[in-house]
Protein backbone atom coordinates (compact mmCIF):
# COMPACT_ATOMS: atom_id res chain seq x y z
CA UNK A 1 0.00 0.00 0.00
CA UNK A 2 1.06 3.71 -0.66
CA UNK A 3 1.50 5.36 2.79
CA UNK A 4 2.32 8.74 3.82
CA UNK A 5 4.51 9.33 6.71
CA UNK A 6 3.94 7.25 10.19
CA UNK A 7 4.39 8.72 13.47
CA UNK A 8 5.81 6.67 16.42
CA UNK A 9 5.32 8.37 19.71
CA UNK A 10 7.88 7.71 22.20
CA UNK A 11 10.84 6.43 20.09
CA UNK A 12 12.84 7.42 22.97
CA UNK A 13 11.58 4.50 24.72
CA UNK A 14 11.65 0.81 24.40
CA UNK A 15 8.57 -0.10 22.98
CA UNK A 16 8.73 2.81 20.74
CA UNK A 17 12.17 2.20 19.26
CA UNK A 18 10.86 -1.19 18.65
CA UNK A 19 8.11 -0.57 16.64
CA UNK A 20 10.55 2.02 14.31
CA UNK A 21 12.65 -1.15 13.72
CA UNK A 22 9.46 -3.22 13.04
CA UNK A 23 8.14 -0.63 10.49
CA UNK A 24 11.41 -0.84 8.49
CA UNK A 25 11.70 -4.10 8.66
CA UNK A 26 8.17 -4.09 6.76
CA UNK A 27 9.83 -2.64 4.36
CA UNK A 28 8.55 1.22 4.97
CA UNK A 29 11.35 3.70 3.69
CA UNK A 30 12.83 5.21 6.41
CA UNK A 31 12.13 8.59 4.93
CA UNK A 32 8.26 7.38 5.29
CA UNK A 33 8.65 7.39 9.09
CA UNK A 34 8.92 9.83 11.74
CA UNK A 35 10.40 9.06 14.99
CA UNK A 36 9.50 11.82 18.21
CA UNK A 37 10.23 11.77 21.76
CA UNK A 38 11.27 14.52 24.77
CA UNK A 39 14.97 13.72 23.89
CA UNK A 40 15.84 13.92 20.38
CA UNK A 41 20.22 13.69 20.83
CA UNK A 42 18.67 9.76 22.67
CA UNK A 43 17.35 8.77 18.79
CA UNK A 44 20.08 10.64 16.62
CA UNK A 45 21.09 7.74 15.24
CA UNK A 46 17.43 6.76 13.53
CA UNK A 47 18.19 10.33 11.93
CA UNK A 48 21.29 9.12 10.58
CA UNK A 49 19.70 6.45 9.11
CA UNK A 50 17.47 8.29 7.13
CA UNK A 51 14.37 8.54 9.81
CA UNK A 52 12.78 12.05 10.22
CA UNK A 53 13.93 12.41 14.02
CA UNK A 54 11.34 15.20 15.53
CA UNK A 55 10.79 16.57 18.91
CA UNK A 56 7.26 16.15 20.77
CA UNK A 57 6.86 16.85 24.46
CA UNK A 58 2.94 15.50 24.98
CA UNK A 59 2.84 19.13 27.09
CA UNK A 60 3.83 21.67 24.16
CA UNK A 61 1.10 21.76 21.76
CA UNK A 62 2.65 24.18 19.31
CA UNK A 63 5.53 21.43 19.30
CA UNK A 64 2.99 18.73 18.62
CA UNK A 65 1.62 20.33 15.85
CA UNK A 66 5.05 20.54 14.16
CA UNK A 67 6.29 17.38 14.89
CA UNK A 68 3.09 15.69 13.21
CA UNK A 69 2.57 18.37 10.22
CA UNK A 70 2.20 15.66 7.03
CA UNK A 71 1.66 12.65 9.07
CA UNK A 72 -0.98 9.99 7.85
CA UNK A 73 -1.00 7.53 10.82
CA UNK A 74 0.25 7.86 14.20
CA UNK A 75 1.38 5.73 17.15
CA UNK A 76 0.56 6.99 20.43
CA UNK A 77 2.30 5.20 23.24
CA UNK A 78 0.97 5.64 26.52
CA UNK A 79 2.83 8.81 28.17
CA UNK A 80 5.40 7.63 31.15
CA UNK A 81 4.51 10.40 33.43
CA UNK A 82 2.64 10.49 36.56
CA UNK A 83 -1.06 9.08 36.33
CA UNK A 84 -2.65 12.03 37.11
CA UNK A 85 -0.91 14.30 34.09
CA UNK A 86 -1.49 11.12 31.27
CA UNK A 87 -5.12 11.73 30.14
CA UNK A 88 -4.17 15.32 29.65
CA UNK A 89 -1.31 14.70 27.32
CA UNK A 90 -3.29 12.20 25.73
CA UNK A 91 -5.78 14.65 24.92
CA UNK A 92 -3.06 16.41 23.55
CA UNK A 93 -1.77 14.59 21.25
CA UNK A 94 -4.99 13.35 20.02
CA UNK A 95 -6.06 17.21 19.21
CA UNK A 96 -2.93 17.91 17.46
CA UNK A 97 -3.58 14.41 15.48
CA UNK A 98 -6.59 15.92 14.48
CA UNK A 99 -5.09 19.12 13.80
CA UNK A 100 -2.68 17.60 10.91
CA UNK A 101 -5.17 15.61 9.41
CA UNK A 102 -4.11 12.46 10.71
CA UNK A 103 -6.04 9.33 9.29
CA UNK A 104 -5.40 6.62 12.02
CA UNK A 105 -4.09 6.69 15.48
CA UNK A 106 -3.30 3.47 17.09
CA UNK A 107 -3.13 4.06 20.98
CA UNK A 108 -1.24 1.24 23.10
CA UNK A 109 -3.93 0.97 25.64
CA UNK A 110 -4.42 -1.78 28.56
CA UNK A 111 -6.37 -5.08 28.29
CA UNK A 112 -9.71 -4.81 29.02
CA UNK A 113 -9.29 -1.11 29.89
CA UNK A 114 -13.45 -0.75 29.32
CA UNK A 115 -13.72 -2.59 32.89
CA UNK A 116 -9.94 -2.31 34.08
CA UNK A 117 -10.37 -1.36 37.72
CA UNK A 118 -6.57 -0.10 38.20
CA UNK A 119 -5.46 3.00 38.37
CA UNK A 120 -3.48 2.89 35.08
CA UNK A 121 -6.82 1.28 33.52
CA UNK A 122 -8.44 4.25 34.76
CA UNK A 123 -6.14 6.48 32.28
CA UNK A 124 -6.44 3.93 29.14
CA UNK A 125 -10.37 3.99 29.41
CA UNK A 126 -10.34 7.86 29.87
CA UNK A 127 -7.95 8.09 26.66
CA UNK A 128 -10.67 5.82 24.45
CA UNK A 129 -13.39 7.92 25.47
CA UNK A 130 -11.65 10.56 24.21
CA UNK A 131 -11.01 8.95 20.90
CA UNK A 132 -14.35 7.84 20.73
CA UNK A 133 -15.68 11.07 21.57
CA UNK A 134 -13.72 13.49 19.10
CA UNK A 135 -14.50 10.84 16.22
CA UNK A 136 -10.91 10.67 15.82
CA UNK A 137 -10.74 7.32 13.12
CA UNK A 138 -8.14 5.02 15.89
CA UNK A 139 -7.21 1.60 16.67
CA UNK A 140 -6.59 -0.09 20.52
CA UNK A 141 -3.86 -1.99 21.18
CA UNK A 142 -4.47 -3.08 24.66
CA UNK A 143 -1.71 -4.52 25.45
CA UNK A 144 -1.05 -6.93 28.52
CA UNK A 145 1.95 -6.98 31.30
CA UNK A 146 5.35 -7.01 29.28
CA UNK A 147 7.79 -10.39 30.12
CA UNK A 148 10.48 -7.50 30.65
CA UNK A 149 8.65 -6.78 33.19
CA UNK A 150 10.11 -10.03 34.72
CA UNK A 151 12.44 -10.80 32.91
CA UNK A 152 14.32 -7.34 33.64
CA UNK A 153 13.91 -8.22 37.51
CA UNK A 154 16.03 -10.94 37.35
CA UNK A 155 18.89 -10.73 39.32
CA UNK A 156 17.25 -9.77 42.21
CA UNK A 157 14.51 -12.44 42.35
CA UNK A 158 17.54 -14.81 42.26
CA UNK A 159 19.02 -13.02 44.80
CA UNK A 160 16.51 -13.26 46.88
CA UNK A 161 15.01 -16.45 45.59
CA UNK A 162 11.36 -14.96 45.64
CA UNK A 163 9.20 -13.47 43.01
CA UNK A 164 7.24 -10.43 45.55
CA UNK A 165 3.79 -9.40 44.29
CA UNK A 166 0.04 -9.07 45.12
CA UNK A 167 -1.44 -11.05 42.28
CA UNK A 168 -2.91 -14.13 43.87
CA UNK A 169 -3.16 -16.60 41.47
CA UNK A 170 -4.51 -14.49 38.86
CA UNK A 171 -3.56 -15.36 35.26
CA UNK A 172 -1.20 -13.20 33.37
CA UNK A 173 -0.80 -12.77 28.91
CA UNK A 174 2.49 -11.61 29.40
CA UNK A 175 4.34 -10.67 25.80
CA UNK A 176 7.10 -9.54 24.87
CA UNK A 177 7.52 -5.92 24.09
CA UNK A 178 8.76 -6.91 20.71
CA UNK A 179 5.57 -8.75 19.74
CA UNK A 180 3.73 -5.81 20.80
CA UNK A 181 5.37 -3.35 18.67
CA UNK A 182 5.43 -5.45 15.67
CA UNK A 183 1.66 -5.91 16.02
CA UNK A 184 1.51 -2.17 16.74
CA UNK A 185 3.67 -1.79 13.18
CA UNK A 186 0.84 -4.16 11.10
CA UNK A 187 -1.72 -2.05 12.12
CA UNK A 188 -0.15 0.95 10.68
CA UNK A 189 1.10 -0.68 7.57
CA UNK A 190 -2.46 -3.06 6.47
CA UNK A 191 -6.14 -1.76 6.10
CA UNK A 192 -9.12 -2.87 7.85
CA UNK A 193 -7.93 -2.08 11.27
CA UNK A 194 -10.29 1.93 11.83
CA UNK A 195 -12.63 0.86 14.73
CA UNK A 196 -10.54 -2.39 15.70
CA UNK A 197 -9.94 -3.14 19.28
CA UNK A 198 -7.46 -5.80 19.82
CA UNK A 199 -6.96 -7.52 23.17
CA UNK A 200 -3.00 -8.36 23.06
CA UNK A 201 -1.22 -11.07 25.09
CA UNK A 202 0.74 -13.98 24.92
CA UNK A 203 -0.67 -17.52 23.99
CA UNK A 204 -0.11 -19.32 27.70
CA UNK A 205 -1.05 -17.14 30.65
CA UNK A 206 0.80 -17.76 34.27
CA UNK A 207 0.43 -16.93 37.43
CA UNK A 208 3.06 -15.42 39.58
CA UNK A 209 3.70 -18.88 41.07
CA UNK A 210 3.81 -20.80 37.53
CA UNK A 211 6.73 -17.64 37.44
CA UNK A 212 8.67 -18.73 40.09
CA UNK A 213 8.63 -22.85 38.96
CA UNK A 214 9.20 -21.78 35.59
CA UNK A 215 12.43 -19.39 37.29
CA UNK A 216 13.61 -21.97 39.23
CA UNK A 217 13.35 -24.73 36.07
CA UNK A 218 15.35 -22.56 33.82
CA UNK A 219 17.87 -21.39 36.77
CA UNK A 220 18.30 -24.04 38.14
CA UNK A 221 17.87 -22.35 41.33
CA UNK A 222 14.71 -22.95 43.71
CA UNK A 223 12.33 -19.55 43.77
CA UNK A 224 9.12 -18.97 45.71
CA UNK A 225 6.11 -16.95 44.87
CA UNK A 226 5.93 -14.49 48.34
CA UNK A 227 1.91 -13.26 47.62
CA UNK A 228 1.12 -9.37 49.76
CA UNK A 229 -1.35 -7.74 50.76
CA UNK A 230 -1.38 -5.07 47.69
CA UNK A 231 -0.09 -1.80 50.74
CA UNK A 232 2.69 -3.97 51.93
CA UNK A 233 3.63 -4.81 48.02
CA UNK A 234 3.73 -1.02 48.11
CA UNK A 235 6.04 -0.75 50.74
CA UNK A 236 7.93 -3.17 49.23
CA UNK A 237 8.65 -1.25 45.94
CA UNK A 238 9.16 1.62 47.30
CA UNK A 239 11.58 0.70 50.28
CA UNK A 240 13.19 -1.26 47.32
CA UNK A 241 13.83 2.53 45.86
CA UNK A 242 10.67 3.09 43.89
CA UNK A 243 9.04 6.67 44.15
CA UNK A 244 6.11 5.92 45.87
CA UNK A 245 3.63 6.87 43.61
CA UNK A 246 5.17 4.68 41.27
CA UNK A 247 4.99 1.89 44.38
CA UNK A 248 1.44 2.29 44.23
CA UNK A 249 0.51 2.11 40.90
CA UNK A 250 2.50 -0.91 40.26
CA UNK A 251 1.14 -2.65 43.59
CA UNK A 252 -2.82 -1.54 42.42
CA UNK A 253 -1.66 -3.34 38.68
CA UNK A 254 -0.91 -6.50 40.48
CA UNK A 255 -4.32 -5.82 42.18
CA UNK A 256 -6.21 -6.01 38.94
CA UNK A 257 -3.68 -9.35 37.72
CA UNK A 258 -5.68 -11.14 40.71
CA UNK A 259 -8.99 -10.09 39.68
CA UNK A 260 -7.69 -11.46 35.79
CA UNK A 261 -7.42 -7.55 34.21
CA UNK A 262 -4.06 -8.86 32.53
CA UNK A 263 -5.75 -11.87 30.94
CA UNK A 264 -6.57 -12.21 27.55
CA UNK A 265 -7.02 -15.79 25.44
CA UNK A 266 -8.46 -13.33 22.70
CA UNK A 267 -5.60 -14.69 19.75
CA UNK A 268 -5.35 -11.33 18.59
CA UNK A 269 -1.68 -11.06 19.29
CA UNK A 270 -0.88 -14.08 17.16
CA UNK A 271 -3.10 -13.50 14.29
CA UNK A 272 -1.61 -9.95 13.64
CA UNK A 273 1.80 -10.91 14.36
CA UNK A 274 1.19 -13.98 11.81
CA UNK A 275 3.28 -16.02 14.37
CA UNK A 276 2.94 -17.82 18.14
CA UNK A 277 4.48 -14.59 20.16
CA UNK A 278 7.47 -15.07 22.60
CA UNK A 279 6.75 -17.82 25.14
CA UNK A 280 7.61 -17.11 28.89
CA UNK A 281 9.96 -20.42 28.71
CA UNK A 282 11.89 -18.39 25.59
CA UNK A 283 11.70 -14.74 27.47
CA UNK A 284 13.74 -16.61 30.62
CA UNK A 285 15.95 -18.29 28.41
CA UNK A 286 17.10 -15.03 26.68
CA UNK A 287 17.49 -13.16 29.62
Amino acid sequence: MTLMPIVVTGATGQLGRLTVEALLRRGIPAADIIATGRDIARIKDLADRGITVRRADFADNDGLAEAFAGADRLLLISASVPVGERVAHHRRVIDAAASAGVSLVAYTSTTHADTATTVLGATHRETEEYLRDRATPSVLLRNSWYLENYTGRLPQILQHGAVVGAAGEGRISAASRADYAEAAAVVLTTEGHTGAVYELGGDASFTLTELAAAISATAGQQVAYADLPVADFARALAAAGLPAELAEVLADADRGMSRGEMYTDSGDLRRLIGRPPVTLTEALAGA
